[in-house]
């Protein structure tokens, strides 16, 4: 369904777990529909942020591990050293 963009085949999966009565499948579930328009545009649509959030991702795992070890100046040079 997610490899394939099947936006139409969401409900019916969520209903199939709804009836099948696996908890850890409904809390998944349950924490999808949460932000179901959200579920549904990233099954509809072409376009994705994944590579933006691994980079802000990756930028804050720097920063918390530095934390009141450095100034802003060594957290510059760590991020743009990997580039």
């Amino acid at each position: 369904m997610v490899r394939e963009k099947k936006a139409d085949s969401y409900e019916e999966w969520q209903a199939e777990v709804q009836s099948k009565k696996l908890t850890e499948f409904e809390n998944f579930a349950r924490g999808l529909r949460r932000d179901n328009e959200a579920v549904k545009n990233a099954l509809s649509e072409q376009w994705s942020n994944g590579q933006v959030e691994g980079q802000v991702n990756r930028l804050k795992f720097i920063k918390r591990a530095m934390y009141g070890r450095g100034n802003f100046d060594l957290l510059k040079a760590r991020v743009l050293h990997q580039f």
